[in-house]
């Protein structure tokens, strides 16, 4: 239902007709260097402000600065708003914001049929043409028919804005993301306020840039409002989420706040040592900002010594942390090892990418799973916890820290780049709703012995180097049981690999039953793992919605996997896992619990969208019926 609306902002006001909307998916694209990231950010940031649920895609070149113009140099960020409760990014974008034919050209395939597109028209030429490999204007040769095109000259308007602000061609040029930021944000009438303070504060010291930003910004908005280049314009409420206090969160971050959560629930000092590595080295930079909380960050000059400072940090009686992807886990594993072996708590994150070798390095995957679980020698079994959504990676990087002190075992986060850069919104928990974990440190000399262990968790002592009485040592050779001796005997090395592999087998008592979403038996079951939730629960809801009877479930725990896991698989006759690898868990699966699972693989360094499952789902329930 339509009804006229009148601008409070600077134009001559008229009547424009608004469009009530439960969702929308916004794609901005263009050159790596125009900003698209930061765009959509702003976007994302005013939208979550605004109480909207959201969730965001941001893809980008592994280049720092791509060739300008070309297909490899598009950098894009997708953000989908919803009044209701959303668990995707959206499938396909609603409307795509393009700075240039290649980025046009390169996102175009993906925007859904008659949806909306924005041009910056002033990139459209015979140079730009050829550097994104086009042998026609896409405007003219029906590329576009099929979609709604709405043309602006937006660089030229906004170097036409800032004419007298004392920036050089440069730097105006620079700003035009920040016109088409005004665009969208009159076609989706956000305001411009939170904006306006985020740039203010940005560009502090530089007052020129904060002027010429906001001035690109409002003028954006005003070009909309005092043309008929739109017509319509649309609204999403804000969604009905539980109460609390809210801030929007990137899984890096949620990971990060969760380490340090961990930190002052055990009481132990946390200790964070990291390689810069994409997409991981976002955790690093953000655990530096929380100093004032006796946080210790080491940027190290390898992964080997990142891991091996973290060890050393957990016998000195600190919370030990390394994070990395998939290449530096690798380098790491050696080191792990070692962390098996003298029996100390080590929490590690490995924010997967696609690989092998460098691989894609902004590109996601879930293709380190068999690494974490087996990438070692010897027996050395380790608990594995995967994140599910970016908010999730809080939650899950809290439980592996209370695993890993409990138990004194490394633990593997697996996080992932859809997951490190995606974003949602999180609330708040309350102090009381955060686990204890606290921790006691032996330090009685008459009773105390390095490998003498707990009745219930087979978690050996843990004493502070320096406590006088309860000097030992420690290292990679093997131990004898009790006094933590070398030991070369053979059946204390089989009593040694037991007592470690047991350890992480009684994780699984704690481990809580599997939920199971729909009908706990029948024809068929999603089963998922990590940053595959969303698409799966969206998937799920749609096969329901279209009255197609299929239960779904989800795991964070991936070694030990929850106990009565067996049982849920043998209640269904289909079971359906899609992973973004070549279907290691369902190998992993099919060898633990003799079932046919069915695997559903990608490895196009994308996640999976909603559509894709949905049909994998009716594919399998036509083919279940006709037996």
């Amino acid at each position: 239902m339509s009804e006229p609306v009148a601008s409070i902002d600077a134009g001559e006001p008229r009547a424009v007709s608004v469009e009530k909307l439960d969702d929308v998916v916004i794609r901005f694209a263009g050159d790596s260097g125009d900003g698209m990231q930061l765009t959509g950010g702003q976007f994302t940031s005013t939208s979550a402000l605004m109480g909207n649920d959201l969730s965001t895609l941001p893809d980008f070149p592994a280049e720092i600065r791509a060739p300008a113009g070309t297909l490899p140099g598009v950098s894009s960020f997708q953000v989908r708003i919803a009044d209701y409760d959303i668990h995707t990014p959206g499938d396909a974008p609603d409307v795509l914001v393009a700075m240039n034919p290649a980025a046009l050209m390169k996102e175009l395939r993906d925007l859904k049929p008659n949806g909306v597109i924005i041009i910056n028209q002033d990139e459209f030429h015979d140079r730009a043409f050829k550097k994104a490999g086009l042998a026609t204007n896409p405007l003219e040769d029906g590329s576009v028919s099929g979609f709604r095109v709405f043309q602006a000259a937006i660089g030229s308007m906004t170097r036409r804005a800032l004419e007298d602000s004392g920036l050089d061609n440069k730097s105006q040029e620079r700003c035009k993301n920040m016109f088409a930021l005004g665009m969208a944000y009159w076609l989706f009438s956000r305001p411009l306020d939170a904006t306006v303070a985020w740039i203010e504060r940005r560009f502090a010291g530089k007052p020129l840039l904060a002027e010429a930003n906001t001035k690109a910004l409002k003028a954006g908005w005003n070009f909309c409002e005092i043309t008929d280049v739109f017509q319509v314009r649309y609204e999403v409420e804000r969604a009905q989420l539980p109460p609390g206090s809210y801030r929007n969160i990137n899984g890096n971050s949620a990971l990060a706040i969760g380490l340090v959560a961990a930190s002052r629930k055990s009481g132990l000092p946390l200790f964070l040592g990291a390689y810069p590595i994409t997409p991981a080295s976002g955790v690093l930079e953000e655990v530096a900002g929380y100093k004032h909380f006796g946080v210790t960050t080491f940027q190290a000059e390898d992964e080997i010594a990142a891991v091996c400072s973290a060890i050393g940090a957990s016998f000195g009686g600190a919370l030990g942390v390394t994070v990395s992807s998939g290449p530096g886990i690798a380098l790491k594993m050696e080191a792990i090892n070692l962390a098996v072996m003298v029996e100390l708590p080590l929490v590690v994150c490995d924010i997967q990418r696609s690989g092998p070798s460098t691989g894609m390095p902004t590109k996601t995957e879930q293709s380190d799973l068999l690494q974490v679980m087996f990438g070692r020698n010897g027996e050395s079994p380790v608990p594995v916890l995967a994140a599910a959504s970016p908010k999730d990676c809080f939650e899950t990087t809290l439980e592996a820290c209370r695993i890993a002190l409990k138990y004194r075992v490394p633990v593997m986060v697996l996080s992932d780049g859809y997951l490190a850069n995606g974003s949602e919104p999180w609330r708040f928990p309350r102090v009381e709703e955060l686990p204890d974990l606290s921790v006691e440190f032996h330090t009685d000399p008459a009773t105390f012995k390095p490998y003498l262990r707990d009745p219930e968790t087979l978690a050996r002592l843990w004493a502070i180097p320096g406590t006088p009485g309860l000097e030992h040592r420690i290292g990679g050779l093997e131990k004898a049981d009790g006094s933590g001796n070398i030991s070369y005997d053979p059946g204390n090395h089989e009593k040694m690999s037991a007592l470690r592999a047991a350890k992480v087998e009684r994780v699984a008592r704690e481990i809580p039953p599997l939920a199971v979403d729909g009908d706990p038996e029948g024809e068929l079951l999603v089963l998922g793992w990590g940053s595959t939730a969303g698409a799966i629960t969206g998937a799920v809801n749609l096969a329901r919605a279209a009255g197609l009877k299929v239960s779904r479930a989800h795991l964070r725990y991936l070694n030990p996997l929850p106990q009565d896991l067996g049982a849920v698989l043998s209640r269904f006759r289909q079971v359906l896992l899609p992973e973004m690898n070549l279907g290691q868990l369902a190998m992993l699966l099919r060898a633990r619990y003799l079932k046919d699972i069915t695997s559903y693989p990608k490895v196009t360094g994308k996640p999976f969208i909603r559509q894709e499952i949905v049909h994998k789902i009716r594919q399998m329930l036509e083919a279940g019926h006709g037996r």
